[in-house]
């Protein structure tokens, strides 16, 4: 099984960046996946997470309007579009597939600034 995030970067406030998450080694379809992210010095906590059977999205109060999570089952691929982002959504962003068990990807740094 593996979960490899991809697409974090360095951005100015109110730039947009696009992560994704390509993953392999389990039936991508049948699993709800989520983005999670971490600050330093904080909890890791839970922004997005889209549905395995209609791909209904759920967000964050935080992130609400700013970010779109969306899922490719073809390509085994999820996504993160993160929209007029903010210094304090600097942060490891992760993703995480969940069914009866759940798996973690390694993470990928997004930070925001000037």
């Amino acid at each position: 099984v593996q979960l490899v995030e991809s697409g974090g970067g360095l951005v100015q406030p109110g730039g947009s960046l696009r992560l994704s998450c390509a993953a392999s080694g389990f039936t991508f379809r049948l699993y709800v996946m989520s983005w999670y992210r971490q600050a330093p010095g904080k909890e890791r906590e839970w922004v997005a997470q889209i549905t395995s059977d209609d791909g209904k999205p759920n967000y964050a109060d935080s992130v609400k309007g700013r970010f779109t999570i969306s899922r490719d089952n073809a390509k085994m691929t999820l996504y993160l579009q993160m929209n007029s982002l903010r210094p304090d959504d600097t942060a490891v962003y992760y993703c995480r597939a969940t069914r009866s068990t759940g798996y973690w990807g390694q993470g990928t740094q997004v930070t925001v600034s000037s």
